[in-house]
């Protein structure tokens, strides 16, 4: 059987190579490309005799996978699968599974440092402080008292919220599954974004929540308060978040994900939008998370090798 790891996992090629000898045993030939990918004709060439491959957050769907007729798992190296055409897969019985868990820690770190830049204004601050400047003008906020708002309660949104709590947060929940944690109140949708001073995004994407945060609900929330996107861009209306900024409807944003994977056109609404911090879809990206996402993709190859495929979605 053969394995095909289409794109680099962030993990050192020799010792992914290692890692991937020792846990599956040499029960799969392994092709390994060291550079990514996209278009569908090089993914097929590479793909077509394939038994299982893994790839990361490229599509990945059926003008792909109709032309590798041996073709039985794909292991996604990421948490959101909406990118792989997971419908035809399940026609043709090929397993899906994803690494869920990888990226909790390094994605909710990534939300409070999102936070700390717009609340504490340091990439400002670092501009005044080069320019021979003071303070002025850059006074900034504690995120102690603040109401804090986590929207989906997975593991991230979970996580997120613990750390909200250890910084002396209130902190409300909106989520399609109400968990039992101690210090979350559960609200509706509406009840979260016009109570809270920070609202945090943790949902997948899928037909519910596309657009989830559009024009109106951007206008039931606080003139002060500010909205955080880790999760998936297409979540947020991006021309809408746009005008809520420049118009003051609320008071900052931090955005780590996009329409369209980076680099993002220059066009982009948000890249002009006041009091906003970007980053280039970095927040599961740690040295840490890589290697803890490399050991889960060969765990689930050797489950699905196995008969007892895990991370099944």
């Amino acid at each position: 059987m053969k394995l095909v790891i289409l794109e680099p996992l962030g993990v050192d090629k020799e010792k992914l190579l290692a890692m991937t000898s020792q846990m599956l045993e040499n029960r799969m030939e392994v092709v390994y490309y060291d550079t990514r990918a996209e278009e569908a004709e090089v993914l097929i060439e590479r793909s077509k005799d394939a038994h299982a491959v893994v790839l990361t957050n490229f599509r990945y769907g059926r003008e792909i996978i109709e032309h590798c007729p041996e073709l039985k798992m794909i292991c996604v190296a990421f948490t959101g699968v909406d990118h792989v055409d997971v419908e035809y897969c399940h026609e043709r019985g090929i397993t899906v599974c994803n690494c869920a868990g990888y990226s909790t820690v390094a994605v909710s770190d990534l939300v409070f440092g999102l936070i700390f830049s717009i609340y504490r204004r340091i990439i400002p601050c670092d501009k005044a402080a080069r320019a021979g400047l003071t303070k002025a003008g850059l006074i900034g906020f504690e995120l102690e008292g603040k109401k804090f708002g986590i929207i989906g309660t997975g593991a991230i949104g979970l996580r997120t919220a613990g750390i909200a709590k250890a910084f002396g947060c209130e902190v409300y929940a909106y989520s399609r599954t109400v968990k039992p944690e101690t210090g979350i109140k559960y609200v509706d949708l509406d009840t979260l974004l016009s109570t809270c001073d920070i609202v945090s995004l943790h949902v997948p994407l899928n037909a519910g929540t596309k657009g989830l945060i559009d024009g109106e609900k951007l206008k039931l929330m606080k003139k002060d308060s500010i909205l955080i996107n880790t999760a998936r861009g297409p979540v947020v209306n991006s021309q809408a978040l746009a005008e809520a900024l420049e118009s003051g409807q609320i008071a900052g944003a931090g955005i780590d994900v996009f329409e369209v994977e980076p680099p993002v056109p220059q066009s982009h609404p948000l890249f002009n939008a006041p009091n906003t911090v970007v980053t280039p879809h970095v927040a599961f990206a740690t040295a840490e998370s890589m290697e803890k996402r490399a050991v889960i993709v060969l765990d689930n190859i050797d489950g699905w090798l196995k008969g007892v495929p895990k991370n099944v979605v």
